[in-house]
């Protein structure tokens, strides 16, 4: 920093970043030390006892009687200093900082293991997930003042890692022939000492044959964890250990090899346990930028409980419902006192409801400039989730910058900038012992002591590589398997499912893309065992990527077996037998009509609307009747379930039925004589219900209405289209007839909607991206954000309408068996962190309800062209506490008042609308049919249904996450062909030497780091309690002068997005102000 207070870039700085090398020999016997000792281990102990000098400081107070002491401390300070290390100040510890004792001064060959909790700090071309892997290593032993080391053998490299007990310390640890004699010089001083490990040899991965064939942890019991983050394989990577990896590993002992993990506990003690409230049980979460985060919910739904390390984590993967143990006091995590800890909940894809979003598609981006696309993909309405997502409050823990919160400093530093006003933050005591803090300082830790359930797939892509001992008797045996996603451990694989010339030519592979399934992980291996299943391709590829998404998430995509194609009818073309004509309802001859998007094949809606002779109307929302080819029991029904929901990709759909229901018999085709399931009201042009009926029917779709078409109808009431504008249409009815009915269903539509609002629903509308695709080769031409408009609305309020009396209808009939759908309030403690954000920023936003959060949301915002801007700047904030909507049966939730649903505000909601795609609507179906007594009864137990729920919420959860990568799949190639692409954008976040923006052409989010700008400097500061950067840019030109430039909260920036040189990987680049636009 320089005298002004500004923070120089990167590239002004760079001399200082270097190892302060020791120029004249040192006298003292410390300094002689440090001299033979340049390691990284070495400077982790000379950090270590920084620090330890740091948290004795801070026990005592200051007093004359203590100048001798902090004289002594000053001078030892002063030799650490000289010797590179960084040095803490005397600020308030907090058992979190122990977390960052790397030293400033590592070479950059040594390591940027800092990079993952400081982003800006790495190359920008890197991705800011963090390119990190977990090495194995010993335990630390501690006698008084010393430290006794025992170091574990890296096999793969000869990379060794020490760190105290409260440290987290990241070491990257130099590759090639330094390891080696690192390693070498380490084998030696401990054969002296007799405290070198048993079994050296074999950790080296000098194992048999017959090991490796037998008991391949046996070969690795001692070998390192490596979890990379989407890097090429071959790169170095940075170590990493964090204090609940040390916490919770076991001693070695003599004459054995040590287990790394835990042995899980019994199914017996695991139940009892749960019962006396001594173990709890939860999904869980790991945070996808740093793999070592873990988090399950709390039951009472405070602060999420943390689990601090992969050890600690024992071999669970994202997703799983495991039993934790909450670790002593002493171990919880103390947390920053002033809301900075909101970055400490989990991350995971939140689910935001299909109520509070409008279109089925993950989250997007842009109008593309392709001309005269080939193919179109556009959004339909899904009353389901129209789920895009977007990701909670990322993981970080209380030392990073909180996203939340405008990433600000802590208040202490707001002081020292002279940007703080008002009341003085609460200081966080000064005592070391987290027994000693009130509760609301800390969050509570656990470890996994069970895995109640495996929701992972356990199928993972990856690239492989040859182990680097090319001496052992492993090389010869297995491949290492380095999964993209970080969070899933490295693998030994066997050579043999390789490729046949993998060993002699494994750099042919290395951007070839691979799927393994993980099939165990021993205690005592960092490494799990992984099966080879297929080669995918070349990674940044569509359709191997595609391949990969799809697997990894356990989505079904094979061709559907002979038993269940025997379950449909076999006579083609299939008609209507008589016994249906005349059991159910003919509407034939009814003005009835589908709109969907003009791509659809899965008509699985249609909509009539008739005007009455008392001025009222009858309308009617008619739903393929699916449960009438899917009989129950059948193999066609198990498949079904199975799946749950079909998949909707950019380029295609995978079906959860065969295509010719989803196409043909159970798509409401135009001119096509269809069985369906119809809900009929008599409603006032206000939309006041008067009579309502449900039954079974016949109908025949006059037309397939796109919502471009219908559109058009509504904003131009008063035009008279001609055939050769619309679709083709039955000879019984008129284009007027059609055009008519379409205009009251858009009233009445419009006066659903007012009172839904008024009576407190909520909706947050998320921009959502449609792609334009080449028709031959499938790649994106462009892709434009899509418009939600009175088209789409229409179809929605009757969507919604239906389901609200499909599930009152139901309820009624089986009390204990209805299959509905709720959901919960937003998370109590991330509602708050938002709250407080709000207050920081002097937003006037209500959250005391789900409606006043709708209104203070749509009146909050100015009426510039700019106002959509901020609007979906919050809008992205207040859907991260929304918590995912769930199916349950009635009869296992005791407490009616849990049935609620906070987006639509309404006691009672079900799926009934969507059978085609979504099991859980044959379900309704059946039981709507049973409850008319036009079915058969219901045979299922409660525990049947709830567990048929529960696996229903798991597919639609990994359903949506296939989606949303689909979305950034295409983008990132849209980028790579099309790019660069320039756009404004919008400031969403504040940190201290980053940002993050919307990018409004496209509604993708990104970081922007200062570091990677031309930057003479830049400069954080808080004004009041809203953060502020403020980036001097490098002169032009001689004569020019440096510009400065403010970024605040929604301060609009012009950005570039450009390809990186990793596949699919692209990065926002800041544009200089000033600058015209090419």
């Amino acid at each position: 920093m320089d005298q002004l207070g500004y923070v120089r870039s990167a590239s002004t700085q760079g001399a200082k970043d270097g190892l302060n090398k020791l120029a004249v020999p040192q006298k003292n016997a410390y300094a002689r030390l440090v001299q033979k000792h340049h390691s990284g281990r070495f400077r982790s102990y000379l950090n270590h006892i920084a620090q330890k000098m740091q948290l004795e400081e801070s026990g005592f107070n200051d007093s004359s009687s203590d100048v001798e002491l902090s004289l002594k401390r000053v001078q030892m300070k002063e030799g650490l200093a000289r010797n590179g290390l960084n040095v803490p100040s005397s600020s308030p510890i907090r058992t979190s900082q122990l977390e960052q004792l790397v030293p400033g001064g590592l070479n950059e060959d040594k390591t940027q293991a800092l990079a993952n909790r400081r982003p800006h700090k790495k190359d920008p071309s890197i991705a800011h997930e963090g390119d990190l892997e977990l090495e194995e290593a010993s335990s630390l032993k501690q006698h008084g003042g010393s430290i006794d080391l025992l170091n574990m053998n890296d096999a793969l490299g000869g990379r060794c890692m020490l760190s105290s007990l409260r440290q987290g310390t990241a070491l990257q640890k130099s590759s090639g022939s330094e390891e080696k004699e690192e390693e070498e010089t380490w084998k030696k001083k401990h054969k002296k000492r007799n405290k070198c490990p048993v079994n050296m040899d074999r950790a080296d991965g000098h194992s048999s044959a017959e090991q490796f064939n037998v008991d391949l942890p046996e070969a690795n019991a001692r070998k390192t964890t490596h979890l990379p983050s989407g890097q090429i394989p071959g790169m170095a990577h940075a170590a990493v250990s964090t204090p609940g990896d040390w916490k919770n590993r076991n001693k070695p002992g003599r004459g054995r090899k040590k287990n790394i993990f835990e042995a899980y506990l019994s199914k017996e003690d695991v139940s009892a346990g749960l019962k006396r409230g001594e173990l709890i049980q939860g999904p869980l979460r790991i945070n996808p930028k740093k793999y070592h985060e873990a988090f399950i919910p709390s039951p009472d739904g405070a602060r999420d409980i943390f689990i601090d390390g992969v050890v600690a984590r024992n071999r669970a993967l994202n997703g799983d419902i495991v039993v934790v143990k909450l670790l002593p006091k002493e171990q919880w995590k103390v947390i920053k006192p002033d809301g900075n800890d909101k970055e400490t909940e989990a991350t995971h894809e939140s689910e935001v409801p299909e109520e509070l979003l409008r279109t089925c598609l993950p989250r997007a981006t842009v109008r593309g400039d392709a001309d005269s696309p080939d193919v179109i993909i556009e959004a339909q309405f899904d009353d389901n989730e129209a789920e895009n997502g977007q990701e909670n409050l990322p993981n970080m823990l209380a030392e990073d910058i909180t996203k939340l919160s405008v990433e600000a400093n802590e208040k202490v530093k707001d002081a020292e900038s002279g940007g703080m006003q008002g009341a003085k933050p609460e200081k966080l005591p000064k005592v070391n012992d987290p027994r000693l803090l009130p509760d609301r300082f800390l969050q509570r830790t656990a470890k996994v002591v069970y895995i109640l359930e495996k929701k992972h797939s356990r199928a993972v892509t990856g690239f492989i590589k040859l182990l680097a001992d090319k001496n052992s008797e492993l090389f010869k045996k297995c491949a290492m398997f380095s999964p993209v996603d970080h969070r899933v451990p490295r693998a030994y694989v066997s050579l043999a499912d390789c490729p046949p010339d993998f060993t002699t030519r494994p750099e042919d592979y290395s951007s070839t893309l691979f799927i393994c399934r993980i099939v165990d992980w021993k205690e005592d291996s960092n490494f799990a065992i992984g099966q080879m299943t297929k080669s995918l391709g070349q990674a940044g590829e569509i359709e191997p990527e595609t391949e990969g998404i799809l697997r990894e998430y356990g989505v079904d995509f094979s061709d559907f077996p002979q038993e269940v194609i025997a379950c449909l009818p076999q006579r083609l073309p299939w008609v209507i037998p008589p016994e249906e004509l005349a059991n159910r309802r003919d509407l034939r001859k009814e003005c009835i009509f589908t709109i969907d998007p003009s791509t659809a094949k899965d008509l699985d809606d249609a909509l009539s609307c008739k005007q009455l002779a008392d001025g009222n109307f009858e309308v009617g929302v008619h739903i393929a009747d699916v449960s009438y080819f899917v009989l129950e029991e059948t193999a066609l029904d198990k498949l079904a379930s199975e799946r749950a929901t079909s998949v909707y990709l950019v380029q295609k759909v995978i079906p959860m039925l065969p295509k010719l229901l989803c196409e043909e018999l159970c798509s409401l085709n135009p001119m096509r004589d269809r069985l369906t399931f119809s809900v009929l009201w008599k409603l006032t042009p206000e939309g006041k219900i008067l009579d309502e009926w449900f039954g079974r029917t016949i109908i025949c779709s006059c037309m397939k209405l796109s919502y471009d078409h219908a559109q058009s109808m509504i904003e131009h009431p008063e035009k008279v289209l001609s055939p050769e504008e619309l679709p083709p249409i039955s000879p019984q009815h008129t284009i007027e007839e059609i055009h008519w009915a379409v205009l009251n269903l858009h009233r009445i539509a419009k006066q659903l909607r007012k009172q839904r609002f008024i009576d407190g629903a909520l909706r947050l509308d998320q921009l959502k991206l449609s792609f334009t695709l080449d028709k031959e080769s499938g790649m994106p031409q462009g892709c434009y954000v899509y418009q939600y408009r009175d088209s789409n609305k229409l179809v929605e309020e009757f969507m919604l309408l239906a389901n609200m009396a499909v599930a009152h209808q139901i309820y009624r009939s089986f009390p204990a068996q209805a299959l509905l759908r709720r959901h919960p309030p937003p998370q109590t403690k991330m509602l708050n962190d938002l709250m407080e954000f709000c207050d920081q920023m002097g937003l006037g936003i209500d959250f005391s309800s789900a409606g006043a959060l709708h209104k203070s949301l749509n009146e909050t915002f100015g009426a510039d062209k700019y106002s959509e801007a901020r609007k979906a700047v919050l809008t992205n904030m207040f859907s991260r506490p929304m918590q995912m909507a769930l199916y349950f049966c009635t009869g296992v939730l005791k407490d009616e008042t849990l049935f609620h649903h906070y987006a639509l505000n309404v006691p009672l909601y079900t799926h009934f609308t969507s059978p085609i795609r979504r099991y859980p609507d044959i379900i309704v179906h059946r039981l709507l049919s049973a409850s008319l007594g036009s079915g058969r009864p219901v045979r299922l137990r409660k525990e049947a249904i709830q567990e048929q729920a529960d696996h229903c919420n798991d597919r639609k959860m990994a359903s949506k996450r296939v989606q949303e990568l689909s979305a950034e799949l295409f983008f990132s190639v849209f980028v790579r062909e099309c790019g660069p692409l320039e756009s404004e954008a919008m400031v969403m976040g504040v940190l201290n030497e980053a940002f993050d923006v919307l990018v409004l052409r496209f509604g993708v989010q990104k970081r922007i780091y200062c570091n990677a700008l031309p930057l003479v400097g830049f400069h954080f500061q808080k004004v009041g309690k809203k953060p502020e950067l403020t980036l001097v840019w490098e002169e032009e030109t001689p004569k020019q002068e440096a510009a400065h430039q403010v970024i605040a909260l929604f301060t609009l920036v012009d950005v570039v997005l450009r390809a990186d040189n990793a596949p699919l990987k692209y990065s926002a680049v800041l544009r200089r102000p000033g600058l015209e636009r090419e």
